[in-house]
């Protein structure tokens, strides 16, 4: 059992299944089912233009839909540079992806199971010195294939697109990229170059998130916090996504 953290909290699609927030993450999976019928999303990268934009949220989150809808998910924190997956699930944090990247270590060693049937883990390990060079390596694509050939889906959570090359350098090895925009705080012609650069790194599919979309209109909030069932919590704030 995962230990009670901060980020533990941001676990809506577990933690409060009836919420809103849950059913949003649900209308993503089944968009994201629609957007390829013939299952070719099987390795996704969740990215964004900048930091605090939500990204790992939605990933979490993501993962978690998926895998209370039977399938086999595993995330993967590729942010070697500030990590936070092993936050949301009170995971060891000193043995991960890179250990996997430059070690003669088997997947199934790093890999952790989560409080969530079905998902799995893979922290980022120690943070390197070379982040963007581990990330882009043979190896790195060599364990994508494995990964895909072990579980069902794999979302890998990487840091901003703009920040730093590392989301562009593995967008090219999976089947499509969601970018996380976050509503009334990403600018368009930031968000438009994230898309560009991605496209130039040849990404195959590109969707959108627009994350807290429902933060604003307590009416609208409230009523789906009550139609689903739902309270909100005891502070007064409306639970959001973000990182």
């Amino acid at each position: 059992m995962a230990k009670s953290t901060g980020d533990e909290r941001k676990l809506f699609s577990h933690i409060r299944p009836k919420s809103a927030i849950a059913e949003a993450f649900r209308t993503l999976r089944t968009n994201i089912s629609f957007s390829s019928p013939d299952g070719l999303n099987r390795t996704m990268l969740i990215t964004s233009p900048l930091p605090e934009d939500g990204k790992s949220t939605v990933t979490v989150n993501l993962g978690t839909v998926i895998a209370q809808a039977g399938s086999r998910v595993l995330l993967v924190d590729c942010d070697l540079r500030k990590p936070v997956v092993h936050k949301y699930f009170g995971l060891d944090n000193r043995q991960g992806l890179t250990n996997l990247l430059v070690q003669d270590i088997a997947l199934e060693n790093v890999v952790c199971a989560t409080e969530v049937e079905g998902l799995y883990a893979i922290s980022s390990g120690p943070i390197p010195p070379n982040p963007s060079e581990l990330l882009g390596s043979a190896k790195m694509a060599g364990l994508l294939v494995r990964m895909a050939e072990v579980y069902d889906v794999v979302l890998l959570d990487t840091p901003p697109v703009i920040a730093v090359t590392d989301a562009a350098l593995l967008a090219p090895l999976v089947d499509s990229v969601l970018l996380v925009l976050k509503s009334g705080s990403s600018r368009i012609d930031i968000a438009r170059a994230a898309k560009e650069q991605l496209e130039k790194a040849n990404a195959k599919s590109i969707g959108v998130v627009l994350n807290q979309a429902g933060e604003r209109g307590d009416g609208y909030y409230s009523r789906y916090y009550r139609y689903y069932g739902d309270r909100e919590p005891s502070s007064g704030k409306k639970e959001v996504f973000s990182t």
